[in-house]
């Protein structure tokens, strides 16, 4: 007999779950509700929360909009989109998680009382969080993404390095990224710092998705076959899923049930689903039904 197991440390993190929540409750009251890039990067969760009357907006449409309600999700914002909230008179109804919150805070102090050293974000340049932590600097922070940017500075023919090591660094981190990564680049810096510099690298890696890393890894060595359920956007999923196929090759990566293949499920004693903290329980639970019927 086939067995299915849903992990249980997956699903939506405290940042979304709030996100969604205080979505739920404005709609409820008001029936309409603006939010600022996709409140959550799992599209069959937006398309739920549409229908309940929830617009999408990007930042140019943001601009013209004047006396509404704008949402804004767990990544964060920089500070000009509060600015240009303050101008049109729109009311913020602010689910930064707080982690992030607390990153962004850390960054503008650092920035403002080191005006002369290199900020530096171990991020995805263009996430909406890196968006809203490069913001805290007034743009000026160097993003990395990968620990061979700064391993390989002639890369992608740079003219120059990516850090000048006679200058003050200070590194920190999108809170989703790689923990073993940013010991790596944090450990590169240190080994290139000139000694009459300083650096300090801040550990800001969220402990609710990097303590999900040793579990997905056992979760996905003791199933034959693993459905990792997750939106192809979301930054943390492909970091997870990344380590579910390096565990198990016979990992799949899909975004609901309508894309499970039954010759998947030839010979396998058993299935796991787990997801990124974007993946709502209810989903998992659907793929988990859809294979009872495909069985």
């Amino acid at each position: 007999m086939l067995q299915i197991e849903i992990d249980s440390s997956s699903g939506f993190c405290f940042g979304v779950t709030t996100a969604i929540k205080k979505a739920e409750e404005e709609l409820a009251k008001d029936g309409t509700l603006y939010c600022l890039g996709d409140i959550v990067h799992n599209g069959i969760e937006c398309e739920r929360l549409r229908q309940m009357g929830l617009v999408t907006i990007n930042h140019e449409e943001m601009e013209q909009l004047h006396d509404v309600k704008v949402l804004l999700r767990a990544h964060g914002e920089p500070p000009e989109t509060y600015e240009l909230a303050r101008q049109n008179n729109i009311e913020i109804i602010d689910a930064t998680c707080p982690v992030v919150l607390k990153l962004q805070k850390r960054i503008k102090e650092q920035y403002e009382t080191s005006q002369h050293s290199t900020i530096v974000i171990f991020g995805k340049k263009g996430h909406a969080e890196v968006l809203g932590l490069e913001g805290q600097t007034d743009g000026n922070a160097v993003i990395i993404e990968s620990y061979d940017e700064v391993a390989n500075p002639t890369a992608s023919n740079r003219v120059k390095p990516l850090l000048d090591y006679s200058h003050d660094i200070y590194l920190f981190s999108q809170t989703t990224k790689s923990l073993d990564e940013f010991h790596r680049i944090t450990e590169y810096i240190q080994s290139h710092i000139a000694p009459t510099a300083t650096f300090r690298s801040f550990d800001t890696i969220c402990r609710s998705v990097a303590n999900r890393m040793p579990n997905i890894t056992e979760f996905a060595a003791r199933h034959d076959l693993i459905l990792f359920v997750c939106g192809r956007k979301s930054s943390n999923g492909k970091v997870l899923f990344s380590e579910c196929h390096r565990v198990n090759p016979n990992s799949y990566l899909i975004e609901g049930p309508e894309e499970i293949d039954a010759a998947w499920l030839k010979g396998i004693r058993s299935v796991g689903i787990c997801g990124a903290t974007s993946t709502p329980k209810w989903l998992m639970e659907q793929c988990r039904d859809a294979i009872s019927t495909k069985d």
